[in-house]
């Protein structure tokens, strides 16, 4: 019994002793309080790939901020907060007075930030530096980024109390919000700008690539698992949470990188998710499907 006590604590707390470890999980924990419920709306107003093309949209502001003050957290988040912001707007522009629809203007922006980004980042850092931009390091995070995730986590989640019920409304009804209220459209500009803070933190610890994961894996897991709103957004905090634990233990014990084991489990969460959950999931769809023919 207390050998087994003994495997079990050096196998899933003992890696937490270490403060890179420690800090690693939490900044996930924090990420995904912030991410998960703005995955959740993103999911519900299907917007969830212009998640991953704000994602590539803040990186030529990264690299911006990398070319004129180095490794400095503030000037790299700033950067991407301005370039996030711009992208969002200009896309949202060329869809109005074009007959582009949005996601293609969000389509072509995508390309040309992907692009610009690796050419800025290439002129002043080698592969190293364009690795850990794209890719992160979450067991390298010093205590300015852990702050700087935590409080942008904090205003993520205050932001979202303020403007709930009319993002809810959004989702459900949205001419109806609009029949009652003029709050469509500054809750859906607010709504961009928590995607692009979101976005920001998460590039601190997972990269411009993989910070959309935590933020929209987790909520179309919990999708399959529950029907109403608050809880599809606990159950998607709860994914994300579990799936960084998981993940950093996976790095630790087989020596893998941190970043993508976290994705990698939550994207397993989501395959499991999508054929045993128990709002649309595939085999329970099959087995109703055979007891309403019997």
């Amino acid at each position: 019994m207390q050998r087994d006590a003994l495997m079990f604590y050096n196998f899933f707390l003992a890696p937490f002793g270490d403060v890179a470890t420690r800090a690693a999980l939490i900044a996930v924990v924090s990420l995904s309080l912030g991410a998960g419920p703005v995955g959740v709306f993103l999911m519900l107003r299907r917007m969830s790939l212009m998640g991953d093309t704000m994602a590539h949209a803040i990186l030529p502001g990264v690299a911006v901020g990398f070319l004129v003050g180095g490794a400095d957290v503030f000037a790299m988040t700033f950067g991407g907060l301005i370039a996030g912001i711009i992208v969002a707007v200009l896309a949202g522009i060329v869809a109005r007075v074009t007959p582009l629809k949005e996601d293609a203007s969000l389509a072509a922006f995508f390309l040309i930030s992907l692009a610009l980004g690796l050419v800025l980042l290439s002129a002043r850092g080698g592969d190293a530096e364009i690795v850990h931009v794209l890719f992160g390091d979450v067991l390298g995070l010093d205590a300015r980024k852990l702050m700087l995730i935590a409080a942008i986590s904090t205003v993520s989640i205050f932001i979202l109390a303020l403007i709930w019920r009319p993002l809810v409304l959004e989702c459900v009804d949205p001419q109806f919000l609009r029949s009652v209220s003029g709050a469509g459209g500054p809750v859906h500009l607010v709504f961009l700008a928590l995607v692009v803070l979101n976005l920001v933190a998460g590039f601190q610890a997972l990269g411009t690539l993989l910070a959309v994961g935590l933020m929209t894996l987790p909520a179309v897991a919990a999708r399959f698992w529950a029907r109403d709103i608050s809880a599809i957004c606990v159950l998607a905090i709860l994914i994300g949470i579990f799936s960084g634990y998981m993940g950093l233990l996976i790095s630790v014990h087989s020596g893998a990188s941190a970043s993508p084991s976290i994705i990698l489990v939550t994207g397993a969460i989501y395959v499991g998710s999508v054929l045993f959950g128990r709002v649309g999931g595939v085999l329970r769809r099959l087995f109703q499907g055979k007891h309403l023919e019997a």
